[in-house]
C-alpha cells in the first residue's frame, strides 16, 4: 500500500482509489440493494482485499455513507447548476428546478437506487426511515427560497412556501417512483405535465 502522507492528508492515490471504492459501491447497491453491498461484494468488485478496503474506510457504514454523499453532492451541484443558469427570473428558476430534479434522476438511475436505498435503511441513527422524512440535500429548502422570491418579485401568489415546497416535491417524487416501476413511463413528458402543474398552482393570480 502507498504510505499516507505526514500531514495525513490523502494521497493522488489514495484519493483515486477512494473514487474506485465508492463507484464499485454505488454500483454494488444500485444493482443488487444496500443489504448485499457488503465489504467483501464491495472488495471482490473492486479486485481488492477487504483489508484493503478497510484501510480506506474504516467500516460499510462509512464506504456506503461515503457512496451516498457523492451520489447527493452530485445530485444538489447539478440542480443548482441549472438553476443559476437561469438568473434572476423566479419563473424560469422553478421550471428549471423542475425539469432538473426529473432530468437527473432519468440520467442518473444508479444514483437514485443508492439515495432510495440509504434513505430506507435505519441501520444507523444518520440514516432516515422513508423519502420525505428529511430535506435531501436541502433541496425543499432551496426551492422554497425560490418560491420566496418570486412572491417578493409578484411573480407568484401568496401562499405557504414550505407546504407547497413540499407539494412540489412530493410531486416531482411521484413520478420519478412511477418511472422506477415502470420504465416505459414517459418521465420527459411527465416533466412537462410537472411544470404545467406548479405554475399554475404558483401563478400570480
Amino acid at each position: 500500500m502507498t504510505p499516507r502522507r505526514t500531514d495525513g492528508a490523502p494521497t493522488f492515490t489514495e484519493q483515486a482509489r477512494r473514487r474506485q471504492l465508492v463507484e464499485c459501491t454505488i454500483d454494488l447497491i444500485s444493482e443488487k440493494g444496500l443489504a448485499a453491498a457488503s465489504l467483501s461484494a464491495i472488495a471482490e468488485r473492486a479486485g481488492l482485499s477487504k483489508a484493503a478496503v478497510l484501510y480506506h474506510f474504516t467500516s460499510k457504514d462509512n464506504l456506503t455513507q461515503a457512496a451516498f454523499a457523492h451520489v447527493l453532492d452530485a445530485f444538489t451541484a447539478y440542480v443548482a447548476e441549472r438553476v443559476a443558469e437561469r438568473g434572476d427570473d423566479p419563473r424560469a428558476a422553478v421550471v428549471a428546478y423542475v425539469h432538473a430534479m426529473i432530468g437527473y434522476q432519468r440520467d442518473h438511475r444508479r444514483h437514485v437506487r443508492v439515495i432510495t436505498e440509504t434513505l430506507l435503511d435505519d441501520h444507523a441513527g444518520t440514516r432516515f426511515r422513508a423519502p420525505g422524512q428529511h430535506d435531501v440535500g436541502g433541496r425543499r429548502q432551496g426551492l422554497a427560497e425560490l418560491l420566496e422570491a418570486g412572491q417578493q418579485a409578484g411573480r407568484f401568489r401568496e401562499f405557504d412556501v414550505k407546504a407547497v415546497a413540499l407539494v412540489i416535491g412530493g410531486a416531482i417524487d411521484g413520478v420519478v417512483a412511477h418511472w422506477l416501476a415502470d420504465p416505459d413511463f414517459d418521465l420527459t413528458a411527465a416533466a412537462r405535465e410537472t411544470e404545467a402543474f406548479v405554475l399554475r398552482a404558483i401563478a400570480a393570480d
